[in-house]
C-alpha cells in the first residue's frame, strides 16, 4: 500500500510539473495578482497579527507582494531560513525587505541569519505551497517533508497556496502528510469541512 502511495505520488508530481510549466508567463503573472487579492479580501488576513510567508519559486503564485502589504499593515512577517545542518528550515522575522534578505539554497531569498527566530506555534497564519491540494485539504509537496514537519508543529491557520490547475480531485496522503484548512486559489477561498476545531 505504500509503495503504491508513493508510486501515485511520483506521477502525480510529474504531471503538474508539466502542467505548470506549460501556463504562460502572463497568465501566471494574472493569476497571482487575483490570488494576492482574493487573500486580502479573506477576514483572517485582515484579522492575523503574524504570518509566515514563503518565497515564491518561478512556477508557483507570486505572492510576494503580500510581503510588503504585511509589513505596511504591520503585521509581524516571518519567512524561512534554510539552517546550516542543509536539512531544516526555521521562520524568522523579517522588517525590512531590502535589508533583511539573502539570496540562499536555490537563489530562494530568507531572512539573515541574524533575523530573530520565531516558534512556529505563535504564527496566527501560515501560507503553505504545494504541488497539488485538494478540497479535503490535503497536499502534495516537492517530496522533501519539508512543510509537513512544519505544520506538525504550527497552532494557526494553514493556507495552502495554488493556482487553479493545480486543485485535484484526490492527493494520495500519508499518515505524516499534514493537512491545510482553506486552499486560495485565483477564483476560490475554499473552507476544508472537517478542518481542525471546526
Amino acid at each position: 500500500m505504500k509503495a503504491k502511495v508513493s508510486s501515485d505520488k511520483r506521477g502525480l508530481r510529474e504531471s503538474l510539473r508539466e502542467a505548470l510549466a506549460a501556463v504562460p508567463q502572463r497568465e501566471r503573472a494574472r493569476a497571482s495578482t487575483a490570488l494576492v487579492l482574493r487573500l486580502q479580501q479573506q477576514a483572517v488576513w485582515r484579522s492575523t497579527t503574524s504570518l509566515l510567508l514563503f518565497a515564491p519559486l518561478r512556477s508557483e503564485p507570486d505572492i510576494w507582494p503580500l510581503a510588503g502589504a504585511a509589513l505596511d499593515a504591520g503585521k509581524q512577517l516571518a519567512l524561512l531560513r534554510h539552517e546550516c545542518d542543509g536539512v531544516h528550515y526555521s521562520p524568522r522575522f523579517v522588517r525590512d525587505l531590502e535589508r533583511d534578505l539573502v539570496a540562499g539554497l536555490h537563489g530562494i531569498r530568507e531572512p539573515r541569519a541574524e533575523c530573530p527566530p520565531v516558534a512556529l506555534n505563535q504564527l496566527d497564519l501560515l501560507l503553505v505551497p504545494g504541488l497539488a491540494f485538494d478540497l479535503r485539504g490535503h497536499r502534495l509537496g516537492r517530496g522533501k517533508g519539508v512543510f509537513d514537519r512544519l505544520l506538525a508543529a504550527a497552532s494557526g491557520v494553514r493556507v495552502g497556496v495554488a493556482f487553479d490547475c493545480q486543485i485535484v480531485e484526490a492527493v494520495p496522503v500519508e499518515p505524516h502528510d499534514a493537512r491545510v484548512d482553506f486552499v486560495l486559489t485565483p477564483t476560490r477561498w475554499h473552507e476544508v469541512t472537517g478542518r481542525r476545531g471546526a
